[in-house]
């Protein structure tokens, strides 16, 4: 029946759209959208700091007839585009900001854009695949435009800041961007995204039914103990032993109370600060890491854990200590009627053989939220550069896609567009 469905899709986009026009268009946008890729490439801004990237996408699709809304969430930008008879409305998102990386690469259009962050000074990059990201959204919003008389219903382009997190003390991101409206007016039915991913072969999407990703907390754990000489530790109460305690302590919860073989979890702890001098035992010392989770039910018990784990040891070496968890992103969860649904969609485009059902991932998104509040299909797209067995990991210096990839994310969209509207 799968097969009779995609078939009868695969004849319907040549009776309808005109099968060799739209190839046409894709041939003719792909060398724009890596024109768009290395220009953001090159020109990357942090979370809720996009101001050119956003002036650039609103320009483009502003040049395309686009109703454009800008501001939003800071510096999102929203295209509406409406098709010549009523329907239901789709949601096709990008994220738009660079993170904090120095890049280390010889490309011609590596950024040497840098920056204080945090009081840090450092380099600037896209060094996650965001400026990928919004080129395939530029690039389907140019191919759309072009056939709206053949969609039926509206379609919303969402262009999101902040993906990454937004600076302390601000809102950003996908929350900010609901809480402001963007679901609504017109009422959004199912929204999609991609991910460009430099260990996924040119040419394969992969998806995952159901929680694909992990919700993820970040917690900050404050130790006080007693400080003194580093000479004599049994007058004073050592801050720095009990966070290497709770440390270890913490990672018992995982490998021995957390039932591995439903979901995966992962507790990490990526910065600890305390003391200043050799010779001197501090007073406190503060240890802030991330929680990972696939299950509400093992996401409450651990935190539940963390935090009586996290008490009972500071108070057995004679200390106090406390934990503060923050929410970051809720579990990217896949609706399964939308995947079965879209399914046939991208093995048209990409073939039946390269869209390729993978386990879940203990990486977020927060592209998580939009699919609380509606449903939503999120899925990789292959970028990994060529003649590479080990492909630099995102969030690296070395980070690196191969842009011939990007033209099946345009194609992805682009009939997930035409099939959801019109079927």
């Amino acid at each position: 029946m799968k097969h009779l469905i995609c078939l009868l899709s695969f004849f319907g986009i040549i009776n309808i759209y005109g099968q060799n026009n739209l190839e046409k268009q894709f041939i003719d946008v792909e060398s724009k959208v890596i024109e768009w890729r290395q220009h953001f490439h090159q020109n990357p801004e942090l979370s809720n700091r996009e101001f050119k990237t956003a002036n650039t996408i609103a320009e483009h699709l502003e040049a395309l007839g686009l109703e454009v809304s800008t501001g939003i969430a800071h510096t999102g930008v929203v295209g509406l585009l409406k098709g010549n008879s009523s329907g239901k409305t789709i949601a096709l998102r990008a994220d738009i900001d660079a993170l904090p990386v120095t890049e280390r690469n010889d490309l011609s259009y590596k950024s040497t854009i840098e920056t204080e962050f945090l009081g840090t000074k450092t380099g600037v990059a896209h060094a996650c695949g965001h400026d990928a990201h919004t080129a395939i959204l530029m690039g389907v919003a140019e191919i759309l435009s072009k056939n709206k008389d053949q969609i039926k219903g509206t379609v919303k382009f969402i262009f999101q800041p902040a993906e990454e997190g937004p600076p302390p003390g601000e809102e950003g991101g996908s929350k900010l961007m609901i809480k402001e409206g963007v679901l609504e007016n017109p009422k959004v039915d199912a929204i999609f995204g991609l991910h460009i991913r430099s260990g996924v072969d040119v040419g394969q999407i992969h998806y995952k039914p159901g929680g694909a990703m992990a919700a993820v907390e970040r917690f900050t754990i404050n130790v006080k103990g007693k400080q003194t000489h580093g000479s004599e530790p049994w007058l004073g109460v050592d801050p720095i032993l009990i966070s290497a305690k709770i440390i270890d302590g913490l990672q018992t919860i995982i490998s021995r109370e957390s039932e591995l073989i439903n979901e995966a979890a992962v507790i990490s702890v990526g910065k600890i600060t305390s003391g200043v001098r050799f010779n001197i035992i501090p007073e406190s010392a503060e240890l802030i890491g991330t929680l990972r989770t696939l299950d509400p039910k093992m996401k409450t018990h651990i935190m539940k854990r963390m935090k009586a784990m996290t008490e009972t040891i500071a108070k057995a070496y004679g200390g106090e200590a406390s934990i503060v968890f923050e929410n970051f992103t809720a579990v990217t969860y896949n609706n399964h009627n939308l995947v079965s649904q879209m399914l046939p969609s991208l093995k048209q485009v990409a073939g039946q053989n390269n869209v390729l059902q993978i386990k879940a991932e203990t990486i977020g998104e927060d592209f998580s939220y939009y699919q609380e509040k509606i449903p939503g299909f999120y899925f990789y797209l292959g970028g990994k550069p060529k003649n590479t067995t080990n492909p630099p990991l995102h969030h690296t210096p070395d980070f690196l896609i191969d842009e011939s990839g990007l033209i099946l994310g345009v194609k992805a969209f682009t009939q997930i567009t035409f099939d959801f509207l019109n079927n």
